[in-house]
């Protein structure tokens, strides 16, 4: 027989309650506030209030943007955690704060009103947490390195969620950091060849030292599970102003991501949604997904759809005011803006399964996708994309041997890419689409239907008669290579490929034809549009197996 059978029952109603509580939390994320209650009435009568609520004010937040709150909110997230989990409110006001850490079943609500500033370590008293992880060779950025410095993070933690109307003000957050340090590199030298540990080795280096205590991102999630975004805003959001590696199950919906450096990472992270987000980028990626070194080990992004969204490059919070001003960034290229969808640059073990459809991309560089660090890409549909005004490519797939990977990793393959229902206007004349291999990496099976171009044309026969170079080792961006030899579409090094459906029309007379094919080994062309004469329109150099058919000019 039970000694205390009244302290069981306590203890059973206690983990009840508990259970309860994080219940109600899940709810909320999902229904909001009022149905939330409207589904939990026992656990309102029970307590007698919300008691799985915990209301950062109630823990010495003060929200007057001058006062630091990050450790009176870290507290209501640790009162929650310790009752089993709960949903931690941010009331509007002004919160100033350093790093937040998540912890599991934690829903933090950031309410209509609420902005929560990253500090500045310069500026205020105080500084966000330390860096982790130390590497052999660090293979990524910095910024991509490091997670325990962003203004919120959560580091292995499980069923968590940030939501709500309010505003993420990454202020005090740096925008760039230390580079990757690793055996591609000139002068490079391991830990060991200098004598010195791995973090001994990164604290002798001055610029990495410069970085402890200060930000880089407004959201660092890694190694998490089960994780909801949304419906916040995030404004100046620091290196990158969502950064979620190693996750899975990761829902991304509805956020406005208005920044000047990239907007959401998705990094080696299995089964992740972006839906109906708002991202302008002017100075870097909008919504880029990776393969990185970061967790110490190549592992695949796999299983990614990106649907319903928009990215553009306008003038940094002018998406957030509503202006749409256009940016004056021209890239250390001279090109222009960025702000586009890629997938990459980091390729160590590469892509799979991802579906990026029924997005809109304006004012932005073109789709950019490809492995060069190793990997694979494979099985990836571009579908129903609205390309207004890009900068440069429209569409660019690249295979190359950068490798900034252990070594023998590889080689980089790419195979079964589709792109359909692709609209393209207002595209300048030089940068016509591209699918780029290697004499030795062969891209195979891409697919185009249903694209159409209108480009500002003007090519030369100059233009018409380029041998761009290779550059086998050269990163992801097509900038080297200049105006491309079809003023429509330039494939080379590839095998099996299909175009159906298409058209590119220009504004100025071209001498470029549309399409170009240079060591292609089997193309189907089946409906091609162009403004050119059908004999024209379609040069196949160095190339077998091609076979063309109803080649129409555009009246």
């Amino acid at each position: 027989m039970d000694p205390n059978p009244k302290a069981k029952g306590r203890e059973r109603m206690a983990q009840g309650a508990i259970g309860e509580r994080a219940e109600f939390s899940r709810r909320f994320v999902t229904l909001g506030l009022g149905a939330a209650m409207a589904a939990s009435p026992s656990l309102v009568r029970a307590s007698g209030s919300l008691s799985g609520f915990h209301d950062v004010r109630d823990y010495g937040a003060v929200g007057d943007g001058i006062a630091i709150d990050s450790a009176a909110i870290n507290r209501a997230i640790e009162a929650a955690s310790a009752a089993g989990g709960g949903t931690v409110v941010i009331p509007a006001g002004h919160y100033l704060c350093f790093s937040i850490r998540l912890k599991s079943f934690i829903t933090l609500v950031l309410m209509n009103g609420s902005v929560i500033e990253a500090a500045d370590p310069r500026k205020h008293a105080g500084r966000y947490d330390l860096p982790e992880n130390v590497y052999e060779e660090q293979y990524q950025d910095y910024g991509v390195s490091h997670f325990h410095n962003s203004l919120i993070y959560g580091d292995g933690v499980n069923d968590v969620a940030i939501i709500g109307k309010g505003l993420i003000h990454g202020l005090g957050l740096d925008r760039e950091g230390p580079a990757p340090r690793w055996h591609g590199l000139a002068g490079w030298k391991s830990p060991a060849e200098q004598g010195l540990s791995p973090d001994a080795a990164r604290r002798a280096i001055p610029r990495e030292m410069a970085y402890e205590g200060r930000g880089n991102k407004a959201i660092g999630l890694t190694r998490c599970r089960n994780v909801l975004l949304r419906d916040f805003t995030i404004l100046q959001g620091g290196h990158f102003a969502c950064y979620v590696l190693g996750s899975t199950n990761v829902r991304i919906d509805g956020l406005t991501v208005d920044t000047d450096r990239d907007g959401i990472d998705i990094d080696a992270c299995r089964d992740v949604k972006v839906t109906h987000c708002l991202v302008n980028a002017p100075k870097d990626d909008a919504i880029v997904l990776k393969s990185s070194m970061a967790l110490g080990e190549p592992r695949f992004c796999e299983d990614v759809s990106v649907v319903g969204c928009k990215t553009s490059g306008y003038l940094l919070g002018t998406v957030v005011d509503g202006t749409y001003q256009p940016s004056p960034y021209m890239s250390v290229d001279d090109i222009g803006v960025l702000g586009r969808i890629k997938l990459g640059t980091d390729s160590v073990a590469g892509f799979r399964n991802i579906l990026v459809s029924d997005c809109i991309c304006e004012n932005t560089r073109g789709l950019q996708l490809g492995a060069i660090d190793g990997g694979v890409l494979e099985d990836v549909t571009f579908a129903n994309i609205l390309l207004r005004n890009p900068v440069n490519h429209p569409i660019f797939v690249r295979l190359s041997a950068r490798n900034r990977a252990p070594d023998g990793n590889g080689p980089s393959r790419v195979r079964r890419v589709s792109f359909s229902n692709i609209n393209v206007s207002g595209a300048p004349g030089p940068y016509a689409s591209g699918v780029v291999g290697l004499p030795g990496g062969i891209i195979e099976d891409v697919s185009f239907s249903g694209v159409h171009v209108r480009s500002a044309g003007g090519g030369s026969r100059e233009d018409a008669a380029r041998d761009i170079e290779e550059r086998p080792r050269s990163s992801l961006e097509p900038s080297f290579m200049g105006a491309f030899p079809a003023h429509g579409l330039w494939v080379r090094h590839a095998r099996n490929v299909s175009i159906r459906d298409v058209s590119f029309s220009v504004e100025k007379p071209d001498a470029r034809p549309a399409i170009v094919l240079d060591d292609v080994q089997g193309a189907a062309i089946d409906g091609v549009r162009s403004t050119l004469a059908p004999g024209a329109a379609v040069r196949a150099v160095r190339s077998r197996d091609v076979r063309a058919r109803d080649v129409e000019r555009l009246a």
